[in-house]
């Protein structure tokens, strides 16, 4: 690898690895040590191409993810997110049970200062639907 024993853990950057996981309690999210734990800063992940199934008809759904954090002591690694998120493909669930697993398993496995997932879906019978959830959770107003 690059020689940094802080990456060592990480069993998918630089390897060959293309078979995706068939689930995402199947999927390993990765991290590696964030370099500025003192700093305040956001990290800004796309992913315009997400989909998943529909619980009831099994159609698919699509949608843009947009995961936003402020790092504490590790940052995700984005080939292993690439993969956990591919994994939802054949996932039947909910708009907004996806933004919340997402947010629920990218929370346990960084510990962020803070987090928002924000999940885009394609309409479906005339409704676009977004759902947003955030860590840690704000009071209600």
């Amino acid at each position: 690898m690059s020689g940094r024993d802080d990456l060592n853990d990480l069993s998918l950057l630089g390897k060959p690895e293309t078979r995706l996981p068939s689930s995402p309690s199947e999927a390993r999210l990765e991290v590696f040590p964030n370099h500025r734990p003192g700093r305040r800063y956001w990290v800004t992940l796309n992913c315009p191409e997400f989909t998943s199934l529909c619980p009831v008809t099994g159609q698919p759904d699509s949608a843009k993810i947009v995961i936003r954090y402020v790092p504490a002591e590790t940052c995700v690694e984005t080939k292993s997110l690439k993969f956990y998120l591919a994994s939802f493909r054949n996932e039947p669930s909910f708009n907004e049970e996806i933004v919340n697993r997402i947010l629920d398993d990218l929370v346990k496995a960084m510990k962020p200062r803070e987090i928002v997932v924000r999940g885009e879906f394609a309409p479906r019978g005339g409704i676009q639907l977004t759902a947003e959830a955030s860590y840690p959770e704000s009071p209600a107003s």
